[in-house]
């Protein structure tokens, strides 16, 4: 198929000739084409009429000859809206039950230990110091957790995810911000895509989007936030595990004699074996498994809360009101500074709130926070604080002296099995943020199955952070709040974020420079990654195979075609591979049909599966080759075998011939009645008598193609999709069953299948140039390069049969 067979989609408007833009263009071998409106002189005159416009926005609206599935993904949008989470009551119920036992055990546990951090910098010398610190640990959950998480950016998901590849996943999907150049006009199609952009009137979302798609800088800051955010994420989840569950057997030490920190370690990794065997089953299951333990948990807090509440205390309600915070500080100074550092821990885990959503709903969330967690840990809090009231030196084991000596025991069981829940959280939240992170290209292909506290504060506030950042770029690009509530957002959050920060940097000497040590490896990892994909997709598309190449080869690509298919996988979503040259070189024969298959991840959690693929053809039809774009969303799984994935190739590629040859055929039709028109007018123009009346000429077929085309489309349409001219036409003037050229491809690619599926892999090296700086042949060569040598090789990550595979190795120089 040579560039003049391209598909055109014309917008017509009344009175005026438009020509398409690069987003109504058809791909024709690697470029996209502007295809201006030809004229028609004759419907240029019938237009004047009155009740005849309609005719030129219904007919003349060339149709387009769709190369992909373009036209089944949009006759679909909108059925799957936005992925929203449609449940019963009892449903809801259900899932908020389960949050308990993933989201929230992390902030659940932090009762065991923050009051005694937050007094071991501030020792108690008055009641001054308990209401204070009282105070701010109630201003901090309820400002932070509540809300800002709760109330804010848990609405900022992505069809139901959450994290902060989620937010970036969505920014991206109204600005193209995206490092790797391989969006395509077709995947706004996609029914979890589609999303309403930023009007035209509104300049302020318009000028954000602009400055964001335009400048490269803005870009690399965007994806350094995000890759920062995610990179504390993971470091918060490798330290959780560890510090929960050392935090809740320390509790023996003082009511076991000899029970030492030898001891306290040996339990705790007894422990944490079993934590992390559990895993197999699954967040769902361990969810459940862990819910009714949580919720024992969250019972035992707020009821032992409320008995220290009555019984030593309960004039510590006084703490309400905020003065108190600012008694706190002018009593302390420096001192009740370097305690927010302490008081920062009763958050730990907030964020899990919005990494974990994906696993849930946001409703649940809501509800179990608001109707659970949140009562229960201010009961817990206003207990402690009326227990020291009275007892004020027990400040150091406040938890468990605060705890009646009858229950001692029991809760010690419960508050260990709450720790080793706690560190499901941030598990859950690493395994969700590093199968994102893998899906836009930001990190090394890995097999993921399912899915003291001092150190932990630093990180957990830097992701808090990076999240108000995002929420207010969506809230102005996205959104389109007005400015004044924008600008409040991070005014009032972000102000209180940096204020724990700067505290919680304090305490780096203590042990908080272990999460920021975890936190830069993996920012290294997950950036020189993502920095070394980009370099070798650009040197891919600098090395495409010319199409004018492929033609001086012939249909026979200058070697011999043998029966079968050959799936050749490339990472280009327009043009021909340069690897594929390195196979006809190195291969006496090629398959009689060739599809160059690319895997792509688009910026949505899922792609419905009647949306998956997008089909072209590659040169002309003598040469059987095709190209095929498989979308999968970065929540998808790849499930399929490759005996489904290549039935369910076949079946698109099917249908992809049919309608190509459906949407020619109606071409062909239009073109003689235009041709028909022109003879009509000429004969008529010519006639004697001719004195230019309207009505001599109209189209003889007028009234025939008028009648018809009113059972189309409307007049508000203005469009018509090629299915609906076929059927407007004479059915004998597009009959596909005696196309003799679909049924000689069709049994062509009959005979292909028949022979079997062959795999094409390209075994690549990335090396940077020659004259590339130091830093960049560093990263290239080494750091990049050794991240490809040890992350999961592409046949295994495409699933696709060893067998049936060949590789041709191949070096890109970036």
């Amino acid at each position: 198929m040579d560039e003049h067979d391209g598909i055109e989609e014309i917008s017509v408007r009344v009175g005026s000739s438009a020509s398409t833009g690069g987003s109504d263009s058809r791909w024709v071998d690697g470029t996209e084409l502007d295809a201006e409106l030809p004229s028609y002189p004759v419907l240029d005159e019938i237009e004047g009429r009155q009740g005849y416009g309609s005719l030129r926005r219904r007919l003349l609206k060339r149709p387009k000859r769709v190369d992909s599935f373009d036209g089944e993904a949009m006759e679909i949008a909108g059925a799957h809206g936005h992925n929203s989470k449609d449940q019963t009551c009892w449903q809801t119920i259900t899932l908020a039950f389960q949050t308990l036992g993933v989201v929230y055990g992390d902030l659940g546990t932090s009762p065991l230990y923050v009051f005694a951090d937050v007094f071991s910098k501030v020792p108690i010398k008055s009641e001054v110091d308990i209401l204070g610190a009282l105070s701010l640990v109630m201003y901090t959950i309820a400002l932070l957790p509540l809300a800002k998480y709760i109330c804010v950016v848990l609405k900022a998901n992505d069809n139901g995810e959450g994290g902060t590849f989620a937010l970036y996943s969505l920014i991206c999907r109204y600005a193209n911000v995206n490092t790797l150049p391989n969006r395509q006009a077709a995947d706004e199609h996609i029914s979890n895509f589609r999303l309403k952009l930023p009007t035209p009137e509104f300049e302020r979302a318009l000028h954000i989007k602009e400055s964001l798609e335009s400048r490269s800088s803005l870009k690399t800051f965007l994806l350094l936030l995000v890759l920062m955010g995610t990179s504390m994420i993971i470091g918060d989840g490798i330290l959780t595990p560890a510090m929960s569950v050392t935090s809740a057997v320390s509790g023996l030490n003082g009511e076991i004699q000899g029970f030492g920190t030898s001891a306290v370690v040996i339990v705790s990794i007894m422990i944490l074996v079993g934590l992390f065997s559990i895993q197999q089953f699954g967040t769902g299951k361990v969810g459940f498994m862990f819910s009714p333990a949580l919720a024992l948990w969250f019972f035992s807090l707020g009821s032992i809360g409320l008995y220290n509440l009555v019984k030593h205390d309960i004039s510590v309600l006084r703490a309400f009101n905020p003065a108190y915070i600012y008694l706190f500080f002018k009593r302390n100074s420096k001192d009740a500074w370097s305690a927010l550092g302490g008081c920062v821990l009763c958050i730990t885990g907030a964020e899990a709130m919005f990494a974990d959503l994906g696993h849930f709903s946001v409703r649940a969330i809501q509800i179990a926070f608001t109707c659970v967690v949140f009562p229960c840990l201010l009961l817990a809090y206003m207990g402690q604080a009326a227990y020291l009231m009275k007892y004020p030196n027990s400040a150091e084991r406040i938890f468990y002296d605060s705890v009646p000596d009858a229950l001692f025991w029991p809760v010690f069981v419960i508050a260990t099995l709450a720790a080793m829940i706690a560190s499901q959280a941030m598990i859950s939240a690493t395994f969700s943020c590093v199968k994102q992170s893998m899906a836009l290209g930001c990190f090394p292909r890995l097999k993921i199955i399912h899915t003291s506290r001092r150190q932990m504060g630093i990180a957990e506030v830097g992701v808090m952070i990076v999240s108000t950042t995002l929420v207010t770029l969506v809230m102005l690009l996205i959104w389109q709040t007005n400015l004044l509530l924008v600008l409040c957002f991070p005014l009032v959050f972000g102000s209180v974020e940096l204020i724990y920060l700067s505290a919680a940097l304090f305490k780096t000497k203590e042990g908080g420079w272990l999460p920021l040590a975890f936190a830069i490896c993996f920012l290294s990892v997950m950036y020189t990654w993502n920095y070394g994909s980009v370099l070798k997709y650009q040197s891919e598309v600098k090395g495409k195979i010319s199409t004018d190449f492929m033609l001086e080869l012939g249909s026979t690509l200058g070697t011999v075609r043998v029966p079968g298919i050959g799936l050749l996988y490339n990472e280009l979503v327009q043009g021909i591979p340069s690897i594929f040259g390195q196979f006809l070189l190195g291969l006496p024969a090629i398959h009689s049909t060739v599809v160059f298959v690319c895997i792509k991840y688009v910026p949505v959690p899922v792609v419905p599966q009647e949306e998956r693929f997008l089909f072209r053809r590659v040169c002309p039809k003598d040469y059987h080759m095709f190209r095929c774009v498989a979308r999968y969303g970065y929540k998808d799984v790849q499930k399929e075998d490759h005996h489904a994935f290549e039935q369910l190739l076949v079946e698109s590629l099917v249908k992809f011939l049919r309608r190509e040859a459906q949407d020619l055929a109606l071409e062909m039709n239009l073109n003689e009645l235009e041709f028909d028109s022109v003879s009509v007018r000429s004969r008529d123009s010519g006639a004697p008598g001719g004195d230019g009346n309207d009505d001599l000429r109209i189209p003889l077929m007028r009234d025939r193609i008028l009648g018809e085309a009113d059972t189309v489309t409307s007049e508000e349409a203005g469009t018509v999709t090629s299915e609906e001219a076929v059927s407007a036409l004479p059915s004998s003037d597009v009959s596909l069953d005696e196309d003799p050229s679909l049924e000689y491809e069709l049994s062509a690619l009959r005979e292909a299948m028949d022979s079997g599926f062959t795999y094409m892999l390209a075994h690549g090296e990335v090396r940077a140039k020659k004259n590339s700086f130091f830093l960049k042949k560093l990263v290239i060569n080494y750091f990049y390069a050794f991240l490809r040598r040890n992350c999961r090789a592409g046949a295994a990550n495409m699933r696709v049969p060893h067998l049936n595979v060949i590789r041709v190795g191949m070096t890109y120089m970036v």
